[in-house]
């Protein structure tokens, strides 16, 4: 396989969030092969980089489109770019799909540039309540999209899973300071969350053994896995 050709680091621009199973979704739908996109994209766009490699690296996840890239392969693939961007789930990518630069940011938040884009670049954030109410209101986050960026998301996971497991109630404080709701709200939820999962491992118990009982456990590891997912789906539940 031949190596993927980009242009020159210093004329890229970060695009936004790509996502590779809707272009490769929509490219089969086409009945086109990556072939076929990477020649769209260099006679109808001019992107003389592209190449079948590229658009496999894209699909795979490996590489991200940059804006033009974006652009011009909605093209090829006869959709809007809005059906190829996904969901931002990191700092940079909600800035990116804000059309802002790391600057505006970091002054809107009052933080140094430097240290802004290092805590960008490594993922953790660091910032007081207010910083925070700024940032979210910068970038238009949900609850669930600040607790993700600003690295508390394995906290949150942590706390719940042990509410699910013991005492919901000796939770209630410490998931507050992540997420500051009601504390009656978060009472109701951590209790929904802890009897849900104790009434799954009820089941196990009451399998005694054997393949019905490890199914029923599999259940409870599944629902701790998801544990977040579920804590933010009661929430919207009782805030709908």
């Amino acid at each position: 396989m031949s190596p993927v050709s980009r242009p020159a680091a210093h004329t890229r621009q970060p695009g936004p969030p790509f996502d590779a199973p809707a272009a490769r979704r929509l490219r089969v739908a086409l009945g086109m092969t990556p072939g076929h996109v990477a020649q769209g994209l260099r006679t109808s766009y001019a992107l003389a980089h592209a190449t079948p490699d590229l658009v496999n690296a894209w699909e795979r996840g490996a590489l991200t489109p940059a804006h033009a890239e974006l652009t011009a392969l909605a093209g090829v693939l006869w959709c809007s770019p809005a059906e190829l961007i996904g969901r931002p789930r990191t700092l940079r990518e909600h800035r990116v799909a804000r059309g802002l630069a790391p600057e505006d940011v970091a002054r809107a938040v009052g933080h140094e540039f430097l240290a802004y884009t290092r805590m960008e670049e490594s993922g953790q954030w660091r910032g007081t309540d207010r910083q925070n109410a700024l940032l979210a209101d910068l970038l238009d986050l949900a609850l669930p999209d600040l607790v993700t960026v600003t690295g508390r998301e394995g906290e949150l996971a942590g706390l719940l899973r042990s509410a699910a497991g013991t005492r919901w109630q000796a939770y209630v404080k410490q998931v507050a300071r992540i997420v500051p709701l009601d504390r009656r709200l978060l009472e109701d939820t951590l209790q929904e969350l802890h009897q849900d999962y104790q009434g799954r491992m009820a089941a196990t118990l009451s399998w005694g053994g054997g393949s019905a009982a490890r199914d029923a456990s599999d259940a409870g590891d599944g629902f701790l896995d998801r544990i977040v997912d579920h804590f933010w789906t009661s929430l919207r539940k009782r805030t709908a």
